[in-house]
Parts: C-alpha cells; structure tokens; sequence
C-alpha cells in the first residue's frame, strides 16, 4: 500500500493550481441520472471517490466518457434502469447515496446500501428520509440497505432541523421532477449547493434561492442535457494557504473565490498570516513569514468555519505562540488526528468537543496514519515542518478528496514523494 514520505524544513515558493469540488463535482454526477441527453462535465478532479459514483452510475445503464487527460467525464442516462446499487460500491463513499433522489425522481424507487465514507461521526440519513417523504414517499429501512418508494412526487414545503448538505441536495434532485412546487426552509448555503443548482438550471430545471436558506424548486416535466464547470475546491484551496502559513513561505494560489473561503481568510488573518486577494485573476498570495498566534475557532455549517478545514488548522495551531481553542459542533469523532499530531510532538488536550492547543517550539517526524480524508492532509502540512522524515499511511483517504497533492506540493518545492 503507498504512502507518502515528507521531509521537513523546505520553504515553498511559487503557485499552485486548485482542483474543481469534488463535493460539487459529486451530486452533479449523481443529478445528470435527470436528463434525457448527454452531459458532459468540465474540468472535474479526478479523484477516486469520482471513479467510485461514476460507477454507481455504470451500475444503473450509464453510459461514461470519462477523458483523464482533459478532465472531462461525459454522461448519457438514457438508458439507466432501476436496480438495485451494489453494496460494495454505495459502502466505499457516502455520497454514493445521492443517487438516491434522482432514482426516486426518475423511476417512483430506488433501494440502496446504507452508505459509508470517513469514519468521521454520526451522519444520519433521516433528513434525507424526511424530506422524501414529504413530497410523498414511503420507504423501508432493513438490515444494511434503505427502500424508498413513491408512485408520484408532490411539492411540499420541508424544514430541515438541521442544514444538512447531502439531505438538501438529495430533496433539490427529488423535486425537479415532481409536480408542484417544493420549498425547503433551513437549507444547507454551501456554495456546492449553488453550484448544484446551476447545474440543474442549465438543464431547465426552475430552482431558486439556492445558496441560502430558503429555497424554492418549481417541478418540471424534463429535463435536457448540458455542459457544466464545477466550481474551485475551497477546501483544497484552503489547505494550501495552511501550507503557506505553516511554512512561514509566500506563495500564491490560483482558482480561488474569495466569497467561499471567507472563513478561513479571516481566521488566518487573525493569527498573523498577510493574505491579498487578487480578485480579478481569481488568486490569493499567501504570506506566512510573520510568527503565527494562537486563535480560537468553532466549526459551524456555511458560512461559518467548515469542518473540513479543523485538521489543517489544527497542525497550523499546534505550532502557533500561545493556546488555541478549537471547538467541533459539526461532527462528534473529527479528532481522530489529535492522537497523530502528538505523536509528532503536539501539545493538545481533548474535552469532549474542545481541543485545547498549546503551540510548542517544534515537532519531529514519525510513522503517522491518515484516519481520514482532511486528517490526512493535517499530517502532510506537519510533516512540511517536523524535523526529520514524517511517513503516513492509509493515503487512500488523502486520494479521495486531493487530486495529485503531493505533486502539487513538489512543484512549490517541498520535499514530498509518494512511494
């Protein structure tokens, strides 16, 4: 099994170039099972949790395209059927589920594996379950799978007790389809969510108010096909400008909103880093040259700090003058890499959701595991500064959301290599 060696100490200079989302290029994969014609995505990251849903989707009678040299994947479900997903597949990735409104949308059923992913914490399906049944269908859940059926969607208004991203997209592609109009109250604002639905606009879907927290879906009678951009991975983007600050380097990075990454901005400002965005060249320079303080922060859903970025910071912070606080309110297991980074030298207390930082001097590289997908990418941004060889393992969940991240981190001349 690969892992990935990185040796500390390098300052990185240059650019970097950031993926398009692979949490919008997912259920925009899933949604093109609404069309009637081909779809044809643009620049999408090849990541594996892409291959995975594409072949969810070859599972159902899809016919893929999937172009690895130009970063295209196009896709003609005309033909998709209405079997049954295979449990292997649907368990590898939680997003798999997503296909679940399409199917449901399309063909009145759809019976799936209860999904899987990063072992990150509880992510229940019943907001999902919830918002299927209000626009009128009735399902089954058995030891390892869940059946939803319905002989028609009706609009209904649905409040969601929670923000959940995967429940309110899985709603939005349930309701394209169905008769009336459906409104969805506490919506997650993600910015994938817009994108989402930009995407099902261009195929003539009427939805509006997507991207923040009441929105309205019009149900059409079909849907045609489309060519679609995804936008830029705020969180790759984010752990890149982590690089940088944990590095004390100036470098720049290209493919940046700076609307998504407010947060995060804001939040390394806070602990002396100088950020200037170039708004018009879609760039942020990053410049950590300056000593990094402690800052205290708080997951929340977007627009506040995404739970995505807590590990990065975490290693940022971990080497920051003074004690952070960080607070986790998203996801109750997202501390799994705290254990890690002690190893390499951290200084950090865990109180149920709070982890008191205490910055120290250094820390030194070692064996580490990546327990997940951003807890990975923490242990590749420590191990830029230990002293000494970091090795981490279980890479595979760093390749389901980092399309070549070593590369790319070669390239701004860190010592890194995947063996």
């Amino acid at each position: 099994m690969d892992k990935i060696r990185v040796k500390g100490g390098n300052e990185l200079v240059g650019e970097v170039f950031v993926s398009a989302a692979k949490n919008s290029v997912l259920p925009i994969i899933a949604a093109s099972i609404l069309g009637n014609e081909k779809v044809t995505i643009k620049n999408a990251p090849m990541l594996e949790d892409v291959y995975v849903i594409c072949n969810v989707l070859h599972e159902l009678g899809c016919q893929l395209s999937i172009d690895n040299l130009n970063n295209k994947i196009i896709i003609d479900s005309r033909n998709v059927k209405p079997i049954d997903t295979s449990n292997n597949l649907v368990k590898k990735m939680r997003a798999s589920f997503l296909v679940m409104g399409p199917m449901l949308s399309k063909f009145g059923r759809c019976k799936i594996s209860l999904p899987g992913g990063c072992n990150i914490g509880s992510r229940p399906i019943d907001l999902h379950l919830k918002g299927f049944k209000a626009l009128g269908a009735d399902f089954e859940i058995g030891h390892g799978f869940v059946e939803v059926r319905a002989d028609k969607l009706t609009g209904n208004r649905i409040y969601l007790d929670f923000p959940s991203v995967g429940a309110t997209e899985n709603i939005i592609m349930a309701a394209v389809l169905a008769k009336g109009t459906t409104i969805i109250e506490n919506a997650a604002e993600e910015p994938e969510i817009k994108d989402l639905a930009d995407f099902l606009n261009s195929m003539g879907a009427m939805i509006d108010g997507a991207g923040r927290g009441k929105i309205v879906i019009e149900g059409v009678e079909s849907l045609k096909g489309t060519e679609h951009i995804p936008i830029y991975d705020r969180i790759e983007a984010g752990t890149y400008m982590v690089a940088g600050a944990i590095t004390h380097s100036k470098i720049k990075i290209n493919g940046i909103n700076e609307e998504h990454l407010r947060p995060v901005i804001e939040k390394l400002k806070e602990s002396g880093v100088r950020i200037d965005v170039l708004a018009e060249e879609q760039s942020i320079v990053v410049d950590g040259r300056n000593i990094i303080k402690a800052v205290d922060l708080k997951t929340m859903p977007y627009p506040g700090f995404p739970t995505d970025m807590q590990a990065q910071m975490m290693s940022l912070l971990a080497l920051a003058n003074g004690v952070s606080v960080i607070t986790e309110t998203v996801f109750e297991n997202r501390f799994m890499h705290v254990s890690e980074l002690m190893r390499m030298g951290a200084n950090i207390k865990i109180d149920g959701r709070t982890a008191l930082v205490e910055g120290v001097p250094k820390i030194t590289g070692c064996e580490v595991k990546a327990t997940d997908l951003r807890a990975g990418a923490a242990m590749i941004l420590a191990g830029l500064v230990a002293e000494g060889e970091t090795q981490i393992t279980d890479i595979y969940h760093i390749d389901r959301g980092y399309v070549r991240i070593e590369d790319k981190l070669k390239n701004l001349g860190a010592n890194i290599e995947r063996y």
